[in-house]
């Protein structure tokens, strides 16, 4: 135990910028989408005479000339190097530091070199217990989630986000972690020791909503449709309020029962879908059961006769894949009506279960964390060469995103209505990169989300 400080602080909690968006592939509008919801979840359990701040280094500029007397990071793989960085920079000056997230979680021992003290899977609890110690002038250098509940869990203090600099601002979650377990899932790992999916409470979530203003809103959750009861109690208390919104789903929860059917009626315009692979033998090595036996057209049917959009995710690398993978899922999304699509290079994130299996493997062939960002090969496929995949992976980007192949998509949806909504939302995604520029830099992501909003609707 260490002997500290005073009682009223001032908090500085900060987002490092991701590694990527220093990269060649940088997109501003891909970073200026959701302020740091966990940052101001944690701000929510300072003391009313604190005096807490959020600084998002994707949407402005760190100034590390203050002093502090805490600083607190939030640290996923791709930014660890940065954030290693500005610890370093406020330690050597004798300001204590504070680090929580996916990668200190993995990897704590790595993390306790650059922060006073470190926070080891889901923060609320430990955060605020640390807080208490810390003003009561003792604090331990390592803090375990215990307590996985949400029952009084506080609103964030969104007052501390500079709303203006997003174009989605709502963003909120109904709970914690998955009820999933794929293995190359951080999930697995953060909240071990403890509940793996927990929610809050319905009074909770509507409170929340009503807090937000505008029509919008996008929730983070891993999996929206988790906990069924709690989602379709949200929908029903949900129709009327002329909401739209967005959220991730898998394959199992479409198509189950009218709880879909529910979602649409309360204003859901938009579903992330986790495809993943077209190959049955990659879901199952991988464990991602969600999606067995599931008929991917009778999803894409649905919601497309449910007006809602999908964003599908789909990762190449994986273990049965081969060279035609590239070709056979950009093809098949394109002929299947998806909007917009998202893929990755099979990453195996530190302490996830696939992780462990390639490593005693002797597979991991970088350790670099900074290459850990979906779009490296960080590891020796049986098929295919690191750059062969690299390369294929650019290349359904580049594909799938062809204007002629947005158009020729887009009339794979039955209705007018929604081979419009196609066409402006995949386009103004992605063709129109200047443009994002342009207003990002100005400040006018107030108007491009009304412009959302009307896609949506």
């Amino acid at each position: 135990m260490v002997a500290l400080l005073a009682k009223s602080m001032k908090i500085k909690f900060i987002l490092p910028a991701l590694e990527e968006a220093k990269s060649p592939y940088w997109r501003p509008i891909k970073y200026s989408l959701f302020p740091p919801l966990g940052l101001a979840t944690l701000a929510s359990y300072c003391d009313p005479d604190d005096e807490p701040e959020i600084v998002d280094e994707h949407v402005e500029e760190l100034n590390t000339d203050d002093s502090p007397d805490l600083v607190v990071l939030q640290v996923y793989i791709t930014n660890a190097h940065r954030a290693y960085e500005i610890a370093d920079l406020y330690r050597s000056r004798g300001v204590f530091v504070a680090m929580g997230g996916l990668h200190v979680t993995a990897l704590p021992e790595e993390a306790k070199q650059h922060a006073d003290v470190v926070f080891l899977g889901p923060g609320e609890e430990c955060f605020a217990r640390f807080l208490r110690e810390f003003k009561d002038k003792f604090h331990a250098a390592v803090y375990q989630s215990n307590d996985r509940s949400l029952v009084n869990g506080l609103l964030p203090r969104r007052d501390l986000f500079k709303r203006e600099r997003y174009l989605v601002p709502n963003s909120l979650v109904i709970s914690r972690g998955c009820v999933n377990r794929c293995d190359f899932c951080y999930s697995n790992s953060f909240y071990r020791g403890g509940r793996h999916f927990y929610t809050y409470r319905i009074d909770h979530i509507l409170r929340e909503i009503e807090s937000l203003p505008g029509r919008h809103l996008y929730f983070l959750d891993d999996h929206l449709f988790a906990d069924r009861a709690l989602t379709r109690e949200l929908f029903r208390q949900m129709r009327g309020m002329k909401r739209l919104f967005q959220g991730a789903a898998t394959v199992d929860s479409i198509l189950r029962d009218d709880l879909i059917e529910l979602a649409a009626e309360a204003g859901f315009r938009s579903a992330f879908i986790g495809f993943e692979s077209l190959e049955m033998k990659n879901l199952t090595q991988v464990g991602k059961t969600s999606n067995l036996g599931r008929s991917y057209r009778e999803v894409i049917k649905r919601l497309d006769s449910l007006g809602i959009m999908i964003n599908g995710s789909f990762i190449f690398g994986m273990e049965h894949d081969t060279r035609d993978v590239f070709k056979d899922v950009t093809h098949w999304a394109l002929d299947h009506g998806i909007a917009t699509a998202t893929f990755h290079i099979m990453t195996p994130y530190p302490d996830t279960t696939l992780y462990k299996t390639l490593e005693s493997e002797g597979r991991i062939t970088c350790r670099d964390w900074r290459k850990y960002d979906t779009r490296h090969s960080v590891f020796r496929h049986p098929v295919m060469s690191g750059g062969e995949i690299e390369e294929g992976y650019h290349r359904a980007y580049r594909e799938f995103y062809k204007w002629r192949n947005i158009f020729s998509c887009s009339r794979h949806h039955e209705t007018m209505r929604m081979r419009w909504k196609h066409l402006i939302y995949a386009g103004s995604w992605k063709k129109f990169e200047p443009v994002w520029n342009f207003i990002i830099k100005n400040r006018l992501l107030c108007y491009a989300r009304k412009m959302l909003e009307r896609t949506l609707q």
